[in-house]
């Protein structure tokens, strides 16, 4: 498991953690990989390159004061699937959804809902990247902090680069594009497969092209994202949701 770019750094914490002392408790264990993970981003010369495409993943905020422990921490609990230590890190009021789900005990019941498989959630979002917002937070993934020039409740990011859009839906269909990091509207079809229809503007000339693309490489634009502010010096998370 490689640390997501948020944190900007590509050493994995498991391996960190494995060879922390396994007497420890888990707590000190926690800790410690925190410890050696900051000192590991601190002594990294330089990032890797950003991939290509206008909405690929970017880390602005280890320059914030803070941020890159507060980052850290966030990743490690959520690599060791560490509840207690995840919610430390949250708001009292952390706001969860937009019909009044907030608070840390509701949300330790969504960590544990569903064999955990938030924690899932939690990782992939933690890999694209983080912006410094213009009021001196953090907004997880970096692209929503961004002006995306499509409608948000029907657009979603094409999660990697060289992205084929195919012609018909399936793989074994002619390519008529390859899209890198970028937004496109996912078309409404009755039924649904592996492959969502969708509509993406060339930036070269403007030219709409319709087609599918695999749903695993589609990410919508308000899926699950992470809001974190500074408050008494202390970096907190104010909101984790989805939705709009």
């Amino acid at each position: 498991m490689k640390i997501a770019r948020a944190i900007g750094v590509t050493l994995p914490l498991l391996a960190i953690l494995a060879a922390c002392d396994r007497s420890d408790p888990p707590s000190d264990r926690l800790e410690r990989g925190v410890e050696e993970l900051v000192a590991e981003v601190e002594s990294t010369p330089a990032a890797e390159a950003t991939p290509a495409g206008p909405w690929a993943p970017r880390n602005e905020c280890n320059d914030m004061p803070g941020a890159v422990d507060f980052l850290a921490s966030v990743q490690a609990a959520i690599d060791m699937r560490d509840a207690d230590a995840f919610l430390a890190l949250a708001a009292d009021d952390v706001k969860l959804d937009f019909g009044g789900g907030s608070g840390k005990a509701e949300l330790r019941k969504r960590l544990a809902a569903d064999d955990g498989a938030f924690w899932d959630t939690l990782a992939k979002m933690l890999e694209l990247g983080c912006a410094a917002d213009n009021t001196g937070g953090i907004t997880i993934p970096w692209y929503f902090a961004q002006e995306i020039p499509v409608d948000p409740y029907a657009g979603a990011i094409v999660t990697g680069e060289d992205v084929p859009i195919y012609e018909g839906p399936g793989s074994d269909t002619e390519t008529q594009e390859q899209v890198s990091w970028d937004a496109v509207i996912i078309l409404p079809e009755p039924g649904g497969n592996e492959f969502a229809p969708i509509r993406w503007t060339n930036p070269d000339g403007g030219a709409e092209v319709e087609g599918y693309i695999a749903r695993d490489k589609l990410r919508s634009i308000i899926d699950y994202r992470l809001i974190a502010s500074r408050r008494n010096e202390r970096w907190r998370i104010t909101a984790l949701l989805a939705g709009d």
